[in-house]
């Protein structure tokens, strides 16, 4: 998620606090020190320079401008950079300190209202993934670029994106996070418990933990995807548990992959990969399942915008244990990402 720039829907008419939000260093220091997604970008950008050689590029949300300057180094004749949070005056400080004056502009602006200095791009870059990969909605804004100014046979970076989700056990976090509020200097404040239990979890999950191989449930092709596509309705999984254990939790991931490079680049946020800045995304059943060796674990998973606020996701999980032909239905809950 670097710094960002699209629509938004500022809530109850405020000052957007997500465009804020990309405005303090930190963040951008976080996401820099990402050496899996730093590295991924600069790897597809430079070791592609017969795609980036004499081309125009646009970047969106480019934060503080690294991966425009990756692409001026690649040899592209022009690239242009958008951002519409204050990190935009310091990328432009960057861009001259670095010598890519003459190369690349930035433009301040959300990319539904500013008019590039060209009529189309022959490459779009962006590092638009969110928790869940699809919080914030950024990768609508990639889309109207896509629509507007992709030249036709144009290349996006990354172009392909994929979630999977597997078994967690977690009696810790139940324990300590969950019940926790069935006794609180002896009274019972369970009504704080739902909220806990709506609300997934945004952690770096214990590979000691995971109960199974992670199954894909979503596909992505931004070449062809919608913003309609983005809301899904009842992508079906199922995995098989690994060992006799209990089933806390689904654990919920994404990888992301540049196709277009000479060798295919990708990277995963798995707990079964390098620890990345997205880690993964923990969503705690209401009970937990008992579970033995070789049990298939299905269900369905859903998720919207929110309503009243797009960049917000509304989400629903069903699970059910399989035996043969029979569905047990073990759990069907509602949870948002904020």
């Amino acid at each position: 998620m670097d710094a960002k720039s699209g629509a938004s829907s500022a809530k109850g008419g405020k000052p957007d606090y997500y465009f804020d939000s990309y405005s303090h260093f930190g963040i951008h220091e976080e996401m820099l020190k990402d050496e899996v997604r730093t590295t991924t970008y600069m790897r597809s950008i430079l070791q592609n320079r017969h795609l980036f050689k004499g081309k125009t590029v646009l970047d969106i949300g480019c934060g503080t401008g690294i991966l425009c300057v990756f692409a001026a180094k690649a040899g592209a004749k022009k690239v242009i950079g958008i951002d519409c949070a204050e990190i935009y005056y310091k990328a432009k400080e960057i861009v001259k300190d670095n010598g890519f004056e003459d190369t690349i502009t930035l433009i301040k602006g959300k990319v539904e209202e500013i008019k590039l200095p060209v009529e189309k791009v022959d490459i779009i870059i962006s590092e638009w993934m969110g928790y869940f990969l699809l919080y914030e909605s950024m990768l609508d804004t990639v889309l109207y670029a896509r629509d507007k100014w992709l030249v036709k046979g144009g290349a996006i970076f990354p172009d392909k994106a994929s979630m999977y989700v597997m078994g967690l056990e977690d009696a810790e976090y139940r324990a300590s996070k969950l019940e926790y509020w069935s006794n609180v200097w002896s009274f019972d404040l369970s009504p704080v418990r739902e909220l806990t239990i709506q609300e997934p979890l945004v952690e770096t999950c214990d590979f000691n933990q995971v109960l199974s191989k992670g199954a894909k449930f979503f596909d992505i092709d931004i070449y062809t995807v919608t913003k309609e596509d983005l809301d899904f309705e009842k992508k079906r999984f199922e995995f098989k548990i690994n060992r006799t254990d209990r089933l806390d939790a689904l654990c919920v991931y994404f990888r992301v992959d540049f196709s277009r490079c000479h060798k295919p680049i990708s990277f995963s946020t798995g707990p079964q990969d390098k620890y990345t800045h997205w880690k993964q995304t923990v969503f705690y059943l209401e009970k937990y399942i008992p579970v033995k060796h070789g049990d298939i674990i299905a269900g369905y998973l859903s998720c919207k915008r929110n309503a009243k606020n797009p960049r917000d996701l509304d989400i629903n999980l069903e699970v059910a244990k399989l035996s043969g032909s029979v569905k047990k239905k073990l759990a069907s809950q509602t949870y948002h990402i904020r």
